[in-house]
């Protein structure tokens, strides 16, 4: 079934990105004029129809078919469903490790968080080397930080001779059952 589009309609079309195999997909669902993607409405449901249509395309094909009242539906909310943005952080960004928030640009290691009011950076003790510091990571060896609770266990496992990496895997992924079988060995170390 062909389209009732004009060739002028269609060559707007192609130069929006469909190819002729889909304007004629398009006619056999009887979408047959402009009017006729005011029932598609938005970019999702004509991506559920055409499921191998590229978001960008079918984007600018509802922005040039819809009159603007409608326009404002098809690129709201649901739209962003399917051509979702991307925020790139600066490498010197800092995020509370309690609520997850930004911190502002003057941030200095210690500073309370401005959104929680908790300490956004906690200054931890490598387990590997006994440095401090702010973050995931040891800015000295480049270990990863362990919880402060388990800094005796991590301290054990180096004195067995574990590879820096393996420690803070190994104490994340081991049971409570095997963590009191750690803190067995740490109290007996102690005596």
């Amino acid at each position: 079934m062909a389209t009732e589009f004009s060739l002028l309609e269609r060559n707007i079309l192609k130069a929006k990105g469909l190819s002729e195999e889909q304007l004629a997909a398009l006619g056999s669902m009887g979408v047959m004029s402009r009017a006729d993607f005011e029932a598609i409405g938005t970019i999702v449901t004509l991506l559920e129809l055409f499921p191998d249509l590229d978001p960008e395309v079918a984007a600018r094909v509802l922005e040039w078919a819809l009159p603007p009242a409608a326009r404002e539906v098809a690129t709201g909310p649901a739209a962003s469903l399917a051509n979702p943005t991307i925020v790139v952080d600066a490498s010197d960004a800092v995020f509370c490790a309690n609520c997850n928030h930004k911190q502002p640009k003057d941030y200095t290691p210690g500073d309370l968080c401005v959104n929680c009011g908790r300490q956004a950076e906690p200054i931890e003790q490598c387990f590997w080397c006994g440095s401090s510091g702010p973050g995931k990571r040891c800015r000295s060896c480049g270990a990863v930080f362990v919880r402060t609770a388990d800094l005796p266990l991590a301290l054990l496992l180096r004195r067995d001779g574990l590879p820096k990496d393996d420690i803070p895997r190994r104490l994340a992924e081991a049971t409570s059952e095997e963590k009191e079988e750690l803190w067995g060995r740490v109290r007996r170390a102690r005596i």
